[in-house]
């Protein structure tokens, strides 16, 4: 049976965002992901009819259906601070219409830190936060919400943070659901590397979040150990994970139903792929 779901990395838009698409394929990418603009602020490149035409040629002459956008670094939607949280607002939202432009299937984002609030507050911003970007939103790039490692005030380290969330945003037009970031969730606490921890996780997932809302993974090893709350990426194989703890989660039937992307740096990543597909396709 030949597989549904699709694998790539996240791709350079330098000098162009038109290059995209064949530099993913020249790593051995099935789909990407990328930024639109710089992720730790700047001005962002225009975008003009011309440049979304040739980049969609350039998506149907590498034969890729689909593709995704990793929204900047800064943004902080329970900001304390007004200018960063309503222009981390205004940001996501150029953004979700930028990726409607280019034809991206979901934007997603890093939700930001609650420090000087509560969580309970930072929580409730965020949500609020989120129904601001989507006020009359009407493009064809859904908005996603990625976990996160949990470092410092950092929203979203937890299951019940993101059911938080989803809870209330999920009925809102255009909100995608979650993007699960395995390095992300290891460094939170959650353990997947063994058949029964890796089920008592889903099952907490499935029962408060729901299986539904999951929509997209960013596959990556951990360089710290289970709980360190440390987000450091480490190539397939050669962290904490390990390639048989990504596997025993890629392998369940809710994550091979959905699309993997891979963050590690750029040497190494060609092998990172080879091994996706080796256990995809296994």
């Amino acid at each position: 049976m030949t597989p549904t779901n699709k694998i790539g990395t996240h791709i350079s838009i330098k000098e162009s965002i038109i290059k995209a698409p064949s530099r993913a394929v020249e790593e051995g990418c099935e789909t990407f992901q990328c930024f639109t603009r710089p992720p730790q602020g700047g001005p962002a490149p225009e975008i003009s009819p011309e440049i979304a035409e040739k980049f969609k040629s350039e998506l149907k002459k590498n034969k890729m259906d689909r593709f995704y956008i990793h929204a900047p670094y800064f943004i902080n939607l329970a900001s304390l601070e007004p200018r960063i949280r309503y222009g981390s607002i205004s940001v996501l939202r150029e953004e979700l219409e930028r990726g409607s432009v280019l034809g991206a299937k979901y934007l997603m984002t890093h939700l930001g830190s609650y420090k000087g609030r509560t969580e309970k507050e930072g929580l409730e911003k965020v949500i609020d936060g989120i129904k601001k970007v989507l006020d009359d939103y009407d493009g064809d790039t859904k908005f996603l919400i990625e976990m996160s490692a949990g470092s410092g005030d950092i929203m979203g380290d937890t299951i019940d943070d993101i059911a938080t969330i989803v809870t209330v945003t999920k009925s809102l037009n255009w909100f995608g659901g979650v993007c699960f970031d395995t390095c992300h969730s290891f460094a939170a606490g959650y353990n997947f590397v063994t058949i029964k921890d890796r089920d008592k996780m889903m099952t907490e997932f499935s029962d408060k979040v729901g299986i539904d809302a999951l929509k997209l993974v960013h596959v990556n090893d951990s360089v710290y150990p289970l709980g360190s709350k440390k987000d450091r990426h480490e190539h397939i194989g050669k962290g904490e994970i390990g390639e048989e703890g990504l596997a025993i989660l890629l392998k369940t039937k809710e994550f091979s139903q959905i699309d993997w992307i891979i963050e590690t740096e750029g040497e190494g990543r060609q092998k990172d792929i080879e091994i996706l597909k080796k256990i995809r396709n296994s």
